[in-house]
């Protein structure tokens, strides 16, 4: 049965946050042969949203907040592990991500740095993309913004 979680870094299990790391690590140092420093300082401040099944963290990513990447908030290092793709876990994990980033930052919308392949994924969850295609870690990124729902009133 799929457990989801919403926890600063202050409320992670040293196993969860060593399963949030591995998880990473599989999905982007391994599975996309992206070379890079993955605990870059921004994982103590941020919240972090994640799935687990028994023991397994299987999807997570990070709410950063306003000004640490970007002047909105930020939502990244979304990861779903191989064997639970395909079955709209993803869009589950984001909105989570939304609604939390809405709650503790309302009005303040979201900005984030998405592969450029997932472009019409992101674009389906209310994300505008407002940069053209730049290289991040050796993958082509774009820059995506998604108003709150206060600036659209």
């Amino acid at each position: 049965m799929m457990q989801w979680h919403r926890e600063s870094f202050d409320e992670l299990s040293k196993d969860n946050l060593y399963r949030l790391l591995q998880l990473r690590q599989e999905v982007f140092a391994v599975g996309q042969s992206s070379i890079y420093l993955d605990v870059d300082g921004k994982d103590k401040g941020a919240m972090h949203v994640f799935v687990t099944v028994e023991d397994d963290v299987i999807a997570c990513c990070r709410l950063l907040a306003p000004g640490v990447k970007y002047v909105e908030p930020a939502i990244g290092r979304v990861c779903i592990t191989p064997s639970h793709r395909g079955k709209g876990l993803g869009k589950e994990l984001m909105v989570n991500a939304i609604a939390l980033s809405d709650e503790l930052y309302p009005g303040q919308g979201i900005r984030i740095s998405a592969q450029l392949y997932l472009n019409d994924f992101y674009s389906n969850l209310g994300f505008k993309r407002v940069s053209a295609p730049y290289g991040e870690d050796g993958i082509p990124h774009i820059e995506m913004l998604r108003l709150s729902v206060l600036e659209t009133d």
